[in-house]
């Protein structure tokens, strides 16, 4: 009988569970066996493995390979235990010595001619595979960009099953394969914000509405925008991340990783620090908004959104179930998929943008355009948009036409992104040193009960929201979320606490709770 032991990672959501790989040869009729909770997917691993251990010269012996995939319990899935298995069998076999895997996890999918292919969530299996304290981690040449941004662990780029094992006995030079130790730069292979062609400047006559979306970026607030086709709704959103800080060195890996998962991204070396922008179409499945799919949960957009913005255009055409379910999201800060083997958590504290015509028509409250609605195709239209989801938009814009042009071309009137990003920086500055004994860092962030205990402006400025709430105008929730919006607007003003204008103009932002399209 002759043992021997790798090492892989299993990924459920962005959590990794180390798993030992036992491999058995025995004096048996000869079979190739693989145990442990593996998925259709992952059985077929055998047949990949048998092939490429042929086709590279280490041909399996005649007798029965047994392997156990540890712990049992652990729902294991995908490709990526392919180059484990792999040297694992080859060590039963007795051409790698045990003392040669010790330290040592190896990810990658074996093509039959021994080739390892690239497989996805090499990022957040190298995090796990440093959490649980192995040295060195070998990956497909392809991933070994990613790889190379977890600091603490020595990464080996690989591009065969002979190449991993002459790495493995000393045999093959690995200088060719350049190798990061743990004594890089923890801010080394960042890259800055990416030049965009789009700018807040290019908004024209929407000054209202450009102010409202600087004071949703310094707070990191919901926003949502009402207006008829043409008034530049996609328009202001699309530059929300231009405005938007930059992601610091945490925030741009977690992103990394979430990507690393979807296989959205190539990684070049470098970790991207520039805020995500996604907007998916108003045809999106749940799975494709809130994440998971058939086998292993897949992140979806709001968790591919997460510390950037997700823009949800033609907002009402969405399907009303994809709706709700942000609902839960928005508040948590995760995506939780529940599945048969266990539960899949993916971070997903995102902005969300929300942009819709006021009635099915849009030209419901125009000027010059005739409305075709009825007030139950309106009513039913602002309907799709729920209250309670409503509730959760701290700003709500009435964005209308521009009507014209004159004073705002060649005047310097409109605000650039350049500008707007100093003061949402400066303001953002302010709210985090306010903030920073309770341990939050932005006005969106904190519970309503802190707000108003500890950051209460006083009566006097608080006697409109006072009213509103009073005359049922708005709930608790609105109450909560206008304070915040005013907090906001005073670290914008560079005031000491929020005055009673700034709470009015809070109120105003927060705009009516009543749906749209209804007079």
């Amino acid at each position: 009988m002759k043992l021997a032991k790798s090492h892989a990672i299993s990924l459920l959501g962005l959590t990794g569970t180390p798993i030992e790989v036992e491999v058995d040869i025995s004096a048996q009729l000869p079979a190739f066996v693989l145990v442990g909770l593996p998925d259709a997917s992952l059985n077929e691993a055998t047949s990949r493995v048998r092939a490429a251990c042929g086709n590279s010269g280490f041909g399996l012996p005649s007798q029965k390979v047994l392997v156990n995939l540890s712990p049992a319990a652990v729902p294991k899935s995908g490709s990526s235990f392919d180059l484990a298995i792999a040297v694992g069998v080859v060590s039963a076999m007795g051409k790698i010595p045990a003392e040669a895997l010790e330290g040592v996890c190896l990810i990658g999918e074996l093509g039959l001619d021994g080739a390892v292919r690239p497989v996805l969530g090499v990022l957040p299996m190298c995090l796990a595979a440093r959490r649980a304290g192995f040295r060195k981690v070998l990956v497909p040449a392809a991933n070994y960009a990613e790889a190379l941004l977890v600091d603490g662990i020595t990464a080996v780029g690989v591009v065969s099953l002979r190449h991993v094992v002459g790495l493995l006995i000393g045999a093959e030079d690995a200088g060719t394969v350049e190798l990061r130790t743990q004594e890089a730069s923890p801010t080394s292979g960042t890259t800055t914000r990416r030049s965009s062609d789009r700018d807040l400047r290019d908004v024209v006559g929407q000054e209202e509405a450009v102010e409202g979306l600087i004071v949703a970026a310094a707070g990191g607030h919901h926003l949502s925008m009402i207006g008829s086709p043409g008034a530049g709704k996609t328009m202001l959103a699309e530059r929300l991340p231009t405005i938007l800080p930059p992601l610091d060195q945490e925030q741009a890996l977690e992103v990394a990783a979430i990507e690393s998962i979807s296989g959205l991204t190539s990684f070049a070396n470098a970790l991207s620090l520039e805020p995500r922008f996604h907007a998916p179409h108003h045809g999106a499945s749940m799975a494709s908004i809130i994440g998971g799919g058939v086998g292993t949960p897949r992140p979806g957009a709001v968790s591919l959104s997460h510390n950037g913005v997700l823009f949800l255009d033609e907002a009402p055409e969405f399907n009303s179930n994809v709706l709700e379910s942000l609902r839960q999201t928005l508040e948590s800060g995760v995506s939780v998929i529940h599945r048969a083997g266990g539960v899949a958590t993916f971070p997903a504290r995102f902005q969300m943008v929300l942009a819709a015509n006021p009635c099915p028509c849009g030209n419901f409250g125009s000027i010059n355009k005739e409305c075709l609605c009825s007030f139950v195709a309106r009513r039913r239209y602002g309907a799709k948009l729920s209250g309670p989801l409503r509730d959760r938009i701290d700003i709500r814009l009435d964005v209308k036409p521009v009507r014209n042009l004159s004073g705002t071309l060649g005047e310097g009137k409109s605000i650039d992104s350049k500008t707007a990003l100093a003061r949402v920086e400066s303001a953002r500055a302010i709210a985090r040193e306010r903030l920073r004994k309770s341990g939050y860092s932005r006005n969106s962030q904190v519970p309503g009960s802190v707000i108003k205990a500890q950051f209460n402006p006083g009566k006097t400025a608080l006697a409109q929201l006072e009213r509103q709430l009073a005359s049922g105008k708005t709930s608790m929730r609105g109450y909560d979320r206008c304070l915040r919006v005013a907090w906001t607007i005073a670290d914008l003003a560079g005031a000491d606490v929020p005055t009673a204008e700034h709470v009015a103009q809070a109120v105003s932002l927060r705009g009516p709770d009543q749906m749209i399209g209804v007079a």
